[in-house]
């Protein structure tokens, strides 16, 4: 599995929260790829899901992404994105 943590340049912010991804998925016993990246880039990028803020979803969305997206509001809370990565694996399953 492919994960992308998106922000809007692909630097710090993101690179936080794939740090904070990656400890979730290992929490959870879960394997997957995660990749830091900024939106633009994030547009034509194969993954399998993306975490990003609402904003830069709509972002996505708008620019035709079909890649699922579950909405992180707070990078540092792993509680947050526990929930965003249980709910977003629920759906995919489906």
């Amino acid at each position: 599995m492919k994960i992308l943590a998106v922000c809007g340049l692909g630097q710090g912010t993101s690179l936080i929260l794939r740090m904070n991804v990656e400890a979730v998925l290992a929490q959870m016993g879960i394997d997957a790829d995660v990749e830091h990246i900024d939106v633009s880039s994030a547009k034509s990028m194969p993954a399998d899901l993306i975490l990003t803020t609402r904003e830069l979803a709509d972002t996505l969305h708008e620019s035709g992404s079909n890649v699922p997206v579950a909405i992180v509001n707070n990078y540092f809370d792993q509680a947050e994105i526990t929930s965003a990565l249980t709910e977003a694996f629920a759906k995919l399953k489906n």
